[in-house]
Protein backbone atom coordinates (compact mmCIF):
# COMPACT_ATOMS: atom_id res chain seq x y z
CA UNK A 1 0.00 0.00 0.00
CA UNK A 2 1.36 3.38 -0.93
CA UNK A 3 1.85 6.56 1.01
CA UNK A 4 -0.52 8.56 -1.18
CA UNK A 5 -3.30 7.67 -3.61
CA UNK A 6 -3.41 10.18 -6.48
CA UNK A 7 -2.19 12.91 -4.13
CA UNK A 8 -4.54 11.86 -1.31
CA UNK A 9 -3.00 11.71 2.16
CA UNK A 10 -4.44 8.99 4.46
CA UNK A 11 -5.39 9.89 8.03
CA UNK A 12 -1.97 9.09 9.49
CA UNK A 13 0.02 9.51 6.28
CA UNK A 14 0.20 5.78 5.51
CA UNK A 15 -2.67 3.39 4.72
CA UNK A 16 -1.29 0.68 6.97
CA UNK A 17 -1.54 3.03 9.99
CA UNK A 18 -5.24 3.78 9.50
CA UNK A 19 -6.41 1.17 12.08
CA UNK A 20 -4.35 3.05 14.70
CA UNK A 21 -6.00 6.40 14.00
CA UNK A 22 -8.73 6.30 16.65
CA UNK A 23 -6.56 5.28 19.63
CA UNK A 24 -3.77 7.69 18.62
CA UNK A 25 -6.10 10.69 18.29
CA UNK A 26 -7.86 9.80 21.53
CA UNK A 27 -4.58 9.58 23.47
CA UNK A 28 -2.77 12.60 22.02
CA UNK A 29 -5.28 15.35 21.19
CA UNK A 30 -7.80 15.58 24.07
CA UNK A 31 -10.29 14.39 21.48
CA UNK A 32 -13.50 14.37 23.49
CA UNK A 33 -12.78 17.82 24.94
CA UNK A 34 -12.22 19.60 21.65
CA UNK A 35 -14.92 17.75 19.70
CA UNK A 36 -17.60 18.36 22.31
CA UNK A 37 -16.54 22.02 22.49
CA UNK A 38 -16.81 22.20 18.68
CA UNK A 39 -20.36 20.83 18.82
CA UNK A 40 -21.30 23.18 21.67
CA UNK A 41 -20.22 26.13 19.54
CA UNK A 42 -22.07 24.79 16.49
CA UNK A 43 -25.36 25.07 18.41
CA UNK A 44 -26.99 22.15 16.62
CA UNK A 45 -30.74 21.68 17.00
CA UNK A 46 -32.97 18.70 16.20
CA UNK A 47 -33.87 19.92 12.72
CA UNK A 48 -30.33 20.71 11.58
CA UNK A 49 -28.79 19.20 8.48
CA UNK A 50 -25.16 18.39 9.30
CA UNK A 51 -22.24 17.61 6.98
CA UNK A 52 -18.92 16.37 8.39
CA UNK A 53 -16.27 16.99 5.72
CA UNK A 54 -13.35 14.59 6.03
CA UNK A 55 -15.37 12.56 8.52
CA UNK A 56 -12.69 9.89 8.86
CA UNK A 57 -13.72 7.05 11.15
CA UNK A 58 -16.96 8.80 12.11
CA UNK A 59 -16.24 9.76 15.73
CA UNK A 60 -17.49 13.35 15.40
CA UNK A 61 -20.52 12.27 13.38
CA UNK A 62 -21.51 9.75 16.06
CA UNK A 63 -21.19 12.43 18.73
CA UNK A 64 -23.57 14.56 16.67
CA UNK A 65 -26.09 11.71 16.50
CA UNK A 66 -25.91 11.14 20.24
CA UNK A 67 -27.01 14.73 20.75
CA UNK A 68 -30.03 14.29 18.47
CA UNK A 69 -31.56 11.25 16.81
CA UNK A 70 -33.79 13.29 14.51
CA UNK A 71 -31.32 15.43 12.59
CA UNK A 72 -29.76 14.56 9.22
CA UNK A 73 -26.08 13.60 9.65
CA UNK A 74 -23.89 13.07 6.57
CA UNK A 75 -20.20 12.23 6.50
CA UNK A 76 -17.94 12.70 3.47
CA UNK A 77 -14.45 11.29 3.02
CA UNK A 78 -12.28 10.19 0.12
CA UNK A 79 -10.72 7.23 1.95
CA UNK A 80 -12.54 3.91 1.60
CA UNK A 81 -10.64 2.43 4.56
CA UNK A 82 -11.78 5.01 7.11
CA UNK A 83 -15.35 4.92 5.83
CA UNK A 84 -15.36 1.17 6.38
CA UNK A 85 -14.37 1.77 10.00
CA UNK A 86 -17.04 4.50 10.33
CA UNK A 87 -19.75 2.14 9.07
CA UNK A 88 -18.64 -0.54 11.50
CA UNK A 89 -18.72 1.91 14.44
CA UNK A 90 -22.16 3.19 13.46
CA UNK A 91 -23.49 -0.36 13.22
CA UNK A 92 -21.96 -1.26 16.59
CA UNK A 93 -23.62 1.74 18.25
CA UNK A 94 -26.90 1.32 16.33
CA UNK A 95 -26.64 4.83 14.89
CA UNK A 96 -27.91 5.96 11.49
CA UNK A 97 -25.45 8.03 9.50
CA UNK A 98 -25.09 8.58 5.77
CA UNK A 99 -21.58 8.22 4.38
CA UNK A 100 -20.41 9.53 1.01
CA UNK A 101 -17.11 8.59 -0.59
CA UNK A 102 -15.86 11.69 -2.42
CA UNK A 103 -13.08 14.22 -2.28
CA UNK A 104 -13.76 17.34 -0.23
CA UNK A 105 -12.83 19.61 -3.13
CA UNK A 106 -15.40 18.03 -5.47
CA UNK A 107 -18.53 17.21 -3.43
CA UNK A 108 -21.47 15.48 -5.17
CA UNK A 109 -23.91 17.43 -2.98
CA UNK A 110 -26.59 20.03 -3.72
CA UNK A 111 -26.22 23.78 -3.22
CA UNK A 112 -27.49 25.25 0.08
CA UNK A 113 -28.14 21.74 1.45
CA UNK A 114 -26.74 21.99 5.00
CA UNK A 115 -27.19 24.14 8.10
CA UNK A 116 -23.79 23.29 9.58
CA UNK A 117 -20.57 21.97 8.07
CA UNK A 118 -18.05 20.46 10.48
CA UNK A 119 -14.43 19.54 9.85
CA UNK A 120 -11.99 17.94 12.27
CA UNK A 121 -8.26 17.47 11.61
CA UNK A 122 -8.67 17.40 7.84
CA UNK A 123 -7.66 20.73 6.28
CA UNK A 124 -3.98 20.35 7.20
CA UNK A 125 -3.79 17.33 4.84
CA UNK A 126 -4.58 19.53 1.82
CA UNK A 127 -2.41 21.63 -0.45
CA UNK A 128 -3.18 25.34 -0.68
CA UNK A 129 -5.15 24.91 -3.93
CA UNK A 130 -7.10 21.99 -2.42
CA UNK A 131 -7.90 24.06 0.67
CA UNK A 132 -9.21 26.88 -1.53
CA UNK A 133 -11.37 24.53 -3.60
CA UNK A 134 -12.64 22.72 -0.49
CA UNK A 135 -13.70 25.96 1.19
CA UNK A 136 -15.46 27.04 -2.00
CA UNK A 137 -17.35 23.73 -2.00
CA UNK A 138 -18.25 24.09 1.67
CA UNK A 139 -19.52 27.61 1.00
CA UNK A 140 -21.62 26.27 -1.87
CA UNK A 141 -23.32 23.45 0.07
CA UNK A 142 -24.08 25.62 3.14
CA UNK A 143 -27.41 27.43 3.19
CA UNK A 144 -27.26 31.24 3.54
CA UNK A 145 -26.68 31.95 7.22
CA UNK A 146 -25.26 28.46 7.75
CA UNK A 147 -22.04 27.99 9.71
CA UNK A 148 -18.69 26.28 9.27
CA UNK A 149 -17.00 24.89 12.40
CA UNK A 150 -13.42 23.63 12.12
CA UNK A 151 -11.01 21.92 14.51
CA UNK A 152 -7.47 21.73 13.14
CA UNK A 153 -3.86 22.55 13.86
CA UNK A 154 -3.34 26.28 14.32
CA UNK A 155 -0.54 28.74 14.94
CA UNK A 156 1.52 27.43 17.90
CA UNK A 157 0.84 29.67 20.89
CA UNK A 158 4.16 29.08 22.66
CA UNK A 159 7.62 27.62 22.05
CA UNK A 160 6.69 24.15 23.32
CA UNK A 161 3.73 23.96 20.95
CA UNK A 162 5.95 25.08 18.08
CA UNK A 163 8.40 22.29 18.83
CA UNK A 164 5.65 19.69 19.11
CA UNK A 165 4.08 20.83 15.83
CA UNK A 166 7.23 19.74 14.00
CA UNK A 167 6.07 16.11 14.01
CA UNK A 168 2.80 17.02 12.27
CA UNK A 169 4.62 19.10 9.67
CA UNK A 170 7.09 16.27 9.07
CA UNK A 171 4.33 13.69 8.66
CA UNK A 172 2.00 15.71 6.40
CA UNK A 173 4.68 17.78 4.62
CA UNK A 174 5.76 21.30 5.46
CA UNK A 175 4.00 22.72 2.40
CA UNK A 176 0.57 21.26 3.26
CA UNK A 177 0.67 22.34 6.91
CA UNK A 178 2.15 25.81 6.36
CA UNK A 179 -1.22 27.59 6.25
CA UNK A 180 -2.16 26.02 9.59
CA UNK A 181 0.94 26.76 11.59
CA UNK A 182 1.26 30.27 10.15
CA UNK A 183 -2.31 31.09 11.20
CA UNK A 184 -3.64 31.60 7.68
CA UNK A 185 -6.86 29.55 7.92
CA UNK A 186 -9.07 32.52 8.94
CA UNK A 187 -7.86 34.49 5.90
CA UNK A 188 -8.65 31.53 3.63
CA UNK A 189 -12.15 31.35 5.12
CA UNK A 190 -12.71 35.03 4.36
CA UNK A 191 -11.35 34.66 0.82
CA UNK A 192 -13.92 31.90 0.23
CA UNK A 193 -16.70 34.36 1.11
CA UNK A 194 -17.30 33.62 4.78
CA UNK A 195 -18.01 36.34 7.33
CA UNK A 196 -17.78 36.58 11.13
CA UNK A 197 -14.64 34.42 11.07
CA UNK A 198 -13.02 33.80 14.45
CA UNK A 199 -10.68 31.49 16.32
CA UNK A 200 -12.76 30.48 19.32
CA UNK A 201 -10.48 28.19 21.35
CA UNK A 202 -7.02 26.66 21.58
CA UNK A 203 -6.03 23.29 22.99
CA UNK A 204 -2.47 22.29 23.90
CA UNK A 205 -1.79 18.77 22.60
CA UNK A 206 1.16 16.44 22.10
CA UNK A 207 1.24 17.52 18.43
CA UNK A 208 1.02 21.27 19.01
CA UNK A 209 -1.78 23.82 19.19
CA UNK A 210 -5.20 22.61 18.07
CA UNK A 211 -7.49 25.55 17.24
CA UNK A 212 -11.25 25.82 16.84
CA UNK A 213 -12.63 28.18 14.20
CA UNK A 214 -16.10 29.32 13.21
CA UNK A 215 -17.38 31.21 10.18
CA UNK A 216 -20.75 32.03 8.64
CA UNK A 217 -22.04 32.09 5.08
CA UNK A 218 -23.68 35.52 4.55
CA UNK A 219 -27.44 35.66 4.21
CA UNK A 220 -26.86 37.24 0.81
CA UNK A 221 -23.83 36.72 -1.40
CA UNK A 222 -21.70 39.53 -2.79
CA UNK A 223 -23.23 38.99 -6.24
CA UNK A 224 -26.76 39.22 -4.83
CA UNK A 225 -25.91 42.38 -2.89
CA UNK A 226 -24.48 43.93 -6.05
CA UNK A 227 -27.60 43.03 -8.03
CA UNK A 228 -29.86 44.39 -5.29
CA UNK A 229 -27.98 47.68 -5.30
CA UNK A 230 -28.48 48.29 -9.06
CA UNK A 231 -31.32 50.54 -10.23
CA UNK A 232 -34.32 48.44 -11.28
CA UNK A 233 -34.17 49.47 -14.94
CA UNK A 234 -30.44 48.72 -15.19
CA UNK A 235 -30.92 45.36 -13.52
CA UNK A 236 -33.76 44.57 -15.92
CA UNK A 237 -31.60 45.41 -18.94
CA UNK A 238 -28.75 43.23 -17.66
CA UNK A 239 -31.10 40.28 -17.22
CA UNK A 240 -32.36 40.46 -20.82
CA UNK A 241 -30.61 38.44 -23.55
CA UNK A 242 -28.64 40.51 -26.03
CA UNK A 243 -30.31 41.02 -29.45
CA UNK A 244 -28.09 40.75 -32.51
CA UNK A 245 -28.89 42.66 -35.71
CA UNK A 246 -29.48 40.46 -38.77
CA UNK A 247 -29.23 41.39 -42.44
CA UNK A 248 -32.56 41.63 -44.28
CA UNK A 249 -33.36 38.93 -46.78
CA UNK A 250 -32.97 40.07 -50.40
Amino acid sequence: MGHKKAGYVPALGWDLLTPLYDPLVRLTTREMSFKNRLLDEAGIDDTARILDVGCGTGTLLLLVRRRSKSLLAVGLDGDVSVLRIARSKAHRHAEKIALVQAFCFDMPLADDAFDRVLSSLMLHHLTRSEKVRTLQEIFRVLRPGGELHVADWGRPHNLLMRMLAFSVRLGDSFARTADNVKGRLPALFRDAGFEKVSETARFATLFGTLSLYKARKPLTTAAQRHADSMPAQLADRRMRPAHRSCPLNA
